[in-house]
């Protein structure tokens, strides 16, 4: 753990951070009353993502982002690996492909999508707003998007673990639900109305007011919208390929939740941050080609003034069009000046070859989430010092994405 700021509210930085990153953490700081940024931390929308900010009764809506409640979840089954060779697996891979919906828009058109799930009779619903038919119409995305994944740098994976086990690994969040969610809220805080466009600012909802209270349940009902989205795939998938569930962990991270530190209540916003408290299970993802964990928080001093969280993926040192484009030159403060360096462009012959050196199967998928874009998830991990420990290490076999030509608004 390092810390390179004078300001107390900092309690833990881990890891190496380039400057405007660590700018934007003291800018969060500087409202909240405790303020932590992972390893994995890097630039983002007003809170860096990595970053963890407590506050008293007052909730972020940039803080927890657009994509409310994304996370990841991961089911451990009882098959083993030995079982299926490569070309059962690349049939797999297609199989899931063409089952579960990748993409921009998409509806969960498999007969058994959970379009009745009891979410959708949920009282939260009645937070927003009926005029111009704003909640029946979000109401009816939400229930044809159930169980689909998006696009950017949300997945299907299938992976194998030290002792030879399969598990089947998911990332994304609440779709459009989400998005509208906090689009919504950031449009009212401004004195605008539910669907008008307002800039990407600091909005610190406090919760005991009627605009606050409507956020946080509507919050809430992204996370459980999330939740019944990931389980749904996580589960299609494990029934593809013929297993049984006998485990899985589950984990927003981008969130904020009620918690209590050292005798004091705070809502505690994390954005690209794991909850990562004493045995608490959490599965953290590499990249399209690097292994992901599950581990388990552990308690020391490091871990509270972590206020209790760690990495949540390996986290990226390019942007996508750094990715496309080549990396952009940027200034001390963050902006950027214009210039790209052009070798650090990312080709689809180098993605491809090292997934072929890890033996992985990918089907979708652009360099713009090839594993040069990520830093190396051990190294993220060690950062984190005494604050965590690897439970099980998975090995990816087959990696699910959307296609490198799909946008998609709704991404983490």
């Amino acid at each position: 753990m390092t810390t390179s700021t004078h300001d107390s509210r900092i309690t833990a930085i881990f890891g190496n951070h380039e400057k405007h990153t660590l700018l934007q953490l003291q800018d969060v700081a500087s409202r909240a009353e405790r303020a932590a940024l992972m390893a994995d931390g890097h630039f983002g929308y007003v809170m860096p993502i990595g970053g963890v900010a407590a506050y008293r009764n007052r909730a972020s809506v940039v803080g927890v982002g657009f994509d409310i409640a994304c996370g990841n979840a991961a089911i451990r089954t009882d098959l083993r690996a030995e079982s299926f060779d490569r070309r059962m697996l690349q049939e797999l891979a297609t199989e899931i492909m063409n089952t579960v919906s990748f993409g921009v828009g998409r509806s969960n058109l498999s007969d058994d999508a959970p379009v009745d799930h009891p979410l959708f009779s949920d009282p939260a619903w009645e937070a927003i707003p009926a005029n111009k038919g704003e909640r029946a119409k979000l109401w009816g995305k939400a229930q044809h998007q159930l169980g689909t994944v998006g696009s950017g740098n949300h997945y299907v994976d299938v992976f194998v673990d030290e002792a030879g086990k399969l598990w089947v690994g998911v990332h994304f969040g609440s779709r459009g639900l989400g998005h509208t969610i906090a689009s919504g809220f950031l449009a009212l805080s401004s004195g605008g109305e539910w669907g008008d466009k307002a800039k990407e600012q600091e909005v610190l909802l406090d919760l005991s007011t009627p605009l606050g209270d409507a956020y946080w349940e509507l919050m809430n009902l992204a996370g459980a919208y999330a939740y019944a989205g990931r389980e749904w795939v996580a589960r299609k998938v494990v029934s593809l390929l013929g297993g049984r569930e006998l485990e899985m962990i589950h984990n927003h991270h981008n969130f904020a939740w009620r918690e209590r530190h050292d005798g004091e209540d705070y809502i505690v916003v994390r954005k690209g941050a794991t909850p990562a408290f004493p045995g608490q299970k959490g599965f953290v993802g590499g990249s399209m080609g690097d292994d992901s964990v599950i581990l388990e928080g552990v308690e020391s001093p490091e871990s509270a003034a972590a206020i209790y969280s760690t990495v949540h993926g390996a986290g990226r040192v390019m942007g996508r069009q750094d990715a496309f484009k080549g990396r952009a030159v940027r200034n001390e403060d963050g902006t950027p000046t214009g210039e790209r360096d052009l070798s650090t462009k990312v080709t689809r012959e180098m993605q491809n070859e090292w997934l072929a050196n890890k033996g992985v199967i990918l089907r979708g998928g652009g360099v713009d989430e090839s594993p040069h874009v990520y830093r190396r998830l051990p190294e993220v991990l060690a950062a984190q010092g005494s604050t965590i420990r690897v439970l099980h290490t998975l090995s990816p076999l087959i990696v699910v994405m959307a296609g490198a030509d799909v946008r998609d608004p709704y991404k983490d």
